[in-house]
C-alpha cells in the first residue's frame, strides 16, 4: 500500500532530523562556558512565537537579546509570520525553526555586535523522540551554542509523567542524585534536605536506553514547578542547567520569558479583540 503523503513527509524530516543531528555538538566549545560566573558572557537571546488563539497558522516570531548577567534588555525583533508546513509531533522544529532563524540573521546582518552568545529556546533539545528537538534544529542551522528549556514534561524514551517522577520532583531522587554530584553525605537531617530544596536543585531525565537526556530544574525558590533544560548544540549539560538557573529571575529563563511576553503584546497592541495564547 502506497504511502500517504503524510507518511511521505514523515520520512522525509526524519531523514533531514538524522543528517542535520550528525552534526550536533553536546559539549562545551566556547571559553565563557567553562569559567567561574560564565566570565565572557555578555548576551544570551531568547525566541518564542505566539499564536492568536484559534489560528494556529498566523503568529508572532520574537526574538531577543538580554545583557549578562544584568539580563537587560539590548535588542528586540517581533515579526508576524505565516506557518506553512504542518503540526506533526516531534517535527515542530519544520515549523518553527525558518523563522526564529530569520530572525537571528537579520540581526546578523544589521547589528552583528548584538547577536548573542546562546540562545535559549522554548522547547527542547536533545530530550526529544529522535534526540533532536526544535533547540538542536536552530543550534545546528545558527551555528551558536542553543539550550532547550521546556515547561511541560515531554514525555519520551521511557521517561513519563508518572507517580514515580511526582515523587522525585525536589524528593528522594533529587537528594540522591546531588549527594553523588555534590559529595554530599546521605542520612543528613531534614534541615540539610530541605537546604536542597531550592533554586538550582535538579534531577536527571534518563530514557529507558540509560542515556540522561536532560535535567529537570527547579529553577527559582519562588517556584515549585520544574521546568525541563536539554542540550541543544555547542553546550553541555550541566552548563546548560547551570547556565538556565543563572537566567531565571521566575520559573522561565529570562531570555524566553521577555520573549514569550513581547510577543504576546506586540499580537495584543494589533489584534486588541483576540485572544491571545501561545504554544505549550
Amino acid at each position: 500500500m502506497p504511502d500517504t503523503p503524510a507518511e511521505d513527509l514523515v520520512k522525509q524530516w526524519e531523514s533531514v532530523q538524522a543528517r542535520l543531528r550528525q552534526q550536533l555538538v553536546e559539549e562545551d566549545t566556547e571559553d565563557w562556558q567553562t569559567r567561574p560566573g560564565f566570565l565572557g558572557l555578555q548576551r544570551v537571546g531568547g525566541v518564542d512565537l505566539s499564536f492568536i488563539k484559534g489560528d494556529d497558522v498566523n503568529a508572532c516570531a520574537q526574538l531577543v537579546v538580554l545583557s549578562y548577567p544584568g539580563l537587560e534588555m539590548l535588542y528586540e525583533d517581533s515579526q508576524m509570520v505565516t506557518l506553512t508546513a504542518p503540526y506533526i509531533a516531534g517535527f515542530l522544529a519544520f515549523r518553527e525553526t525558518p523563522f526564529l532563524l530569520e530572525a537571528l540573521q537579520r540581526l546578523q546582518r544589521d547589528q552583528p555586535a548584538l547577536l548573542p552568545q546562546v540562545v535559549f529556546v522554548d522547547g527542547n533539545g536533545l530530550f526529544h523522540y529522535r534526540e533532536f528537538g526544535l533547540a538542536c534544529h536552530l543550534g545546528v542551522l545558527s551555528g551558536l551554542p542553543c539550550v532547550g528549556v521546556a515547561k511541560n514534561l515531554l514525555q519520551v524514551q521511557g521517561v513519563y509523567k508518572n507517580e514515580e517522577h511526582q515523587s522525585q520532583k525536589f524528593g528522594t531522587q533529587l537528594r540522591l542524585d546531588m549527594q553523588h554530584t555534590q559529595g554530599l553525605p546521605s542520612g543528613n537531617s531534614l534541615q540539610q534536605i530541605a537546604a536542597l530544596q531550592k533554586g538550582g536543585d535538579s534531577f536527571p531525565l534518563t530514557a529507558a536506553s540509560g542515556k540522561v537526556l536532560g535535567k529537570a530544574l527547579r529553577s527559582s525558590d519562588r517556584s515549585s514547578k520544574p521546568v525541563y533544560v536539554s542540550v541543544g548544540h555547542k553546550i553541555s549539560l550541566d552548563t546548560a542547567v547551570r547556565l538556565t538557573h543563572s537566567c531565571c529571575r521566575y520559573r522561565v529563563p529570562e531570555p524566553i520569558r521577555q520573549a514569550d511576553c513581547r510577543s504576546r503584546e506586540y499580537l495584543r497592541v494589533r489584534f486588541p479583540a483576540a485572544d491571545i495564547g501561545s504554544k505549550q
